[in-house]
């Protein structure tokens, strides 16, 4: 991976979530994700890269969306062939509401660095560098619940869960909670929680349950840099079957590893939209300018770089 391409895709994030942080708290979901698609897509096709999208938006959000194969970059001649897995906006709702947490995301790596996986849904367990190992997806929530609080010294009582408030986990937030458990329950933005269960300071111990397939291959991204670690499992529909098999899939039970679901040499960026556990959000300040806090990983070395900026919004195009 082209670690001299770390500033160029931070400029990417910046400039999406200047975009769609201008929507913040508006109410308009689908306002704030196309500022966010159009933003993320004008500032990839400045870049000197041969860029394939690889883990897109999906046609589930309903909005003119970064779309699996989709090719980014101008393609001058020698210039890196990248795999290029994003989120313009992840917690669109998060922004629309003035919520807590939206980021924009990108992870990127060599040519089949990432996941080939269609935009379904994933069941996940994630948790941070000390617990690395011990996790089984194919166990119960009680057993990994156990593991990961010997591995990390705690009873289960002081082990703190993150999960999506959705009626699908109503079950598992159930057993849960029998095993003494704390749960924090959030309402979008999973990427952030996975990656909060690497964050020493966070008192999130774990992640647990169904989202997005494309926010669990970002997240193992980011756990690789970090040195956690994650599993999923693709959950299909029967009429999803079909495209996952163009897309490779033909063991439709498979338990992913966090180096299936990003190997390599991998970066990730991202950029806070709005304040959240993991960056704060844009801030607007007076004379035409604006301030973003961004984060760069790098799985290869373990670099993490915080970067602050101010922008000088009448000087630049945003």
């Amino acid at each position: 991976m082209y670690r001299n391409l770390a500033l160029e895709f931070v400029r990417v994030t910046e400039v999406d979530a200047v975009a769609c942080s201008k929507w913040m708290g508006k109410g308009d979901a689908m306002a704030c994700d196309k500022a966010a698609v159009d933003a993320m897509r004008g500032a990839f096709n400045s870049l000197d890269i041969d860029g394939v999208v690889v883990i897109g938006e999906g046609e589930r959000d309903k909005a003119p969306m970064l779309y699996i194969g989709e090719q980014l970059g101008t393609s001058v001649s020698d210039c890196p062939k990248i795999d290029i897995a994003l989120d313009p906006l992840e917690g669109t709702s998060i922004c629309a509401n003035g919520g807590y947490g939206a980021l924009s995301v990108i992870a990127a790596g060599d040519r089949g660095s990432f996941l080939h996986a269609p935009d379904v849904y994933m069941d996940k367990i994630a948790v941070g560098p000390k617990a690395k190992g011990v996790i089984d997806i194919t166990s119960s929530a009680t057993s990994n619940i156990k593991k990961v609080s010997k591995a990390l010294g705690k009873t289960p009582e002081e082990l703190t869960v993150i999960i999506l408030d959705r009626d699908r986990h109503l079950d598992l937030i159930s057993e849960v909670r029998s095993t003494g458990a704390r749960i924090s329950l959030i309402g979008d933005g999973d990427v952030s929680a996975a990656i909060s269960t690497s964050y020493p300071n966070s008192g999130i111990d774990i992640l647990l349950g169904i989202g997005g397939a494309p926010e669990g291959v970002l997240a193992g991204a980011a756990l690789k840099c970090l040195g956690g670690d994650m599993q999923g499992r693709l959950i299909f529909k029967d009429e999803e079957k079909v495209r996952a098999k163009k897309m490779g899939i033909t063991d439709f039970d498979k338990v992913y590893t966090m180096d299936e679901l990003a190997g390599n040499d991998v970066m990730f960026v991202a950029t806070g939209v709005t304040d959240g556990p993991l960056l704060d959000g844009v801030k607007f300040l007076p004379n035409k300018k604006a301030k973003t806090f961004s984060i760069v990983m790098r799985s290869k070395t373990g670099t993490i770089r915080y970067i602050e900026t101010t922008h000088v919004l009448d000087k630049k195009k945003l």
